[in-house]
């Protein structure tokens, strides 16, 4: 009965270390894709913030080591190895907690976090030229598609410094709003307006924005949450198979 126990337990997290490979493979490519997304609100913010950029690194960083303690944990469980399945454990615990710091130092952060953004994306609007193919074009695909203009409004955009500047009724062409009658439809770069009052989306990009985050933050949040648990359940049962494990074979493991 005992050994059908250890046999089942083994197996068992075979398969738990087979599904935490795949969401810390799923994890690491959603550290890539943030770290190389050029084409939404992602490729704005990168640009202009240290914090995103480093965070990106951190979601490859602890991609890579759940994948790493994946493989190692599935020798571990199947050859019966209690160094490994030591290591295995002090590991998962290290990642465990390091989550839980990021995620709480997050939600205490997250109105700073809120206030760079705005800082970041008002900052953009001030320089933009429509000449950076990065953050400025990015942000014109976010006005185009999200029927928008400027953070809080298109008042935003009477701080451009070009359109300040000029002494043409200029506004950004991505703003243009396709019902109004006007000028041709540009997609990025500043238009000029044949009327006083340029034919613009009169709302702000900010409820959309912050809608789309909290969509993204959702997935990648269930993710983790998946993790962790996964996490917890995996040093339960490597802890018991470890203490199950009386003398250790190495003969078993294959040599490479």
């Amino acid at each position: 009965m005992g050994k059908g126990c250890i046999t089942v337990t083994k197996y068992f997290l075979f398969l738990f270390n087979l599904l935490f490979f795949i969401f810390g493979a799923l994890i690491m490519g959603f550290g890539l894709w943030v770290l190389f997304d050029k084409d939404s609100f992602i490729a704005v913010l990168q640009e202009s913030s240290d914090t995103v950029k480093v965070a990106s690194y951190i979601l490859i960083g602890v991609g890579s080591l759940s994948m790493a303690m994946g493989f190692f944990g599935c020798i571990g469980a199947i050859y019966e190895i209690r160094c490994l399945l030591g290591l295995y454990f002090t590991c998962l615990l290290l990642i465990l907690i390091a989550q839980v710091t990021a995620g709480v130092l997050i939600y205490f952060q997250r109105d700073l976090l809120k206030h760079e953004m705005s800082s970041i994306i008002k900052r953009m609007i001030t320089n933009y030229t429509g000449q950076n193919k990065t953050t400025e074009h990015a942000w014109d695909f976010i006005q185009r598609t999200m029927n928008c203009c400027g953070w809080t409004g298109p008042g935003n955009w009477s701080e451009n410094l070009l359109i300040k500047n000029s002494t043409q009724n200029l506004y950004s062409c991505s703003c243009r709003n396709d019902s109004i009658p006007g000028s041709e439809v540009k997609q990025f770069g500043l238009c000029e307006s044949l009327s006083a009052q340029p034919p613009v989306y009169a709302t702000g990009c900010t409820t959309s924005v912050e809608k789309w985050l909290l969509d993204n933050c959702g997935i990648i949040l269930g993710i983790c949450v998946s993790v962790a648990v996964l996490e917890l359940l995996g040093m339960i049962l490597s802890m018991c198979l470890c203490k199950s494990v009386v003398q250790e074979d190495y003969t078993k493991v294959p040599k490479y």
